[in-house]
């Protein structure tokens, strides 16, 4: 399995206390959070990794090099000072040909808990162009942003202000897509975002999903980096 990392950001909620460091490489339970993530991944029967990168990209690149001592095959696709957003991002990786014909995709503050073979699975036996991991949120740790059937996600809309009330489901943090859907709906060169992307293919009846049992945690914010520590010290690891 091939596993896209989306670590390009500018970390705005973490930078008040890590502000020259980039989200992913965060100090949690006394390690960088991608050594946990990448982790992980190797116990997940992935072995390539591509990261994207932009902000304080060196220190990604620096910190993770060719991925060996996680066992895993990393290479890097840098935005540089231009970010291209989410989906961007993954079309720079297809323009420089290492997006695999399926892959996984997780954004690089992600910590969950659930099994990748499945993930890769139901997306393969939904034919359909993506799948999105979701989570019974109902507005208890962010903004419920999804409406889904037990099959598919029937609307994404991610944004700000109140949830409409059949909204009970936010995003998990990974998903999985086919290389045609950024090949064929995501321009080269011009910053787009995922969740526009995924919001287009649940209004199409082309976005599959999944249901993940056990809560998400996230190093994005301060108050993500303490609930995942103590996850952590309480001995829980994820699957």
């Amino acid at each position: 399995m091939q596993c896209v990392i989306l670590a390009g950001g500018l970390g705005t909620r973490i930078r008040s206390v890590a502000p020259d460091i980039p989200k992913c490489l965060i100090e949690v339970a006394g390690h960088p959070f991608a050594d946990l993530q990448l982790s992980w991944l190797a116990r997940q029967e992935v072995e390539d990794v591509v990261y994207c990168i932009g902000y304080l990209g060196d220190q990604v690149r620096n910190f993770v090099g060719n991925g060996n001592r996680w066992h895993l095959n990393v290479s890097y696709v840098d935005e540089g000072e231009h970010l291209l957003g989410t989906a961007g991002a993954l079309r720079l990786a297809l323009d420089q040909g290492i997006l695999a014909e399926c892959f996984l995709v997780l954004y690089g503050d992600s910590f969950l808990s659930i099994r990748l073979s499945d993930v890769m699975a139901a997306h393969r036996a939904s034919s359909r162009s993506a799948l999105m991991t979701v989570f019974r949120n109902d507005g208890n740790w962010e903004r419920s942003n999804a409406v889904f059937d037990g099959s598919r996600v029937t609307l994404y809309e991610k944004g700000y202000g109140q949830a409409r009330d059949d909204m009970h489901f936010v995003d998990y943090g990974v998903s999985c897509l086919q290389r045609e859907v950024i090949r064929d709906r995501v321009p080269s060169g011009h910053a787009t975002d995922l969740a526009s992307l995924f919001q287009e293919l649940s209004l199409e009846g082309q976005l599959a999903g999944m249901e993940a049992h056990s809560r998400f945690y996230e190093v994005g914010s301060p108050e993500g980096v303490r609930d995942l520590e103590l996850h952590l010290n309480l001995g829980d690891t994820p699957a």
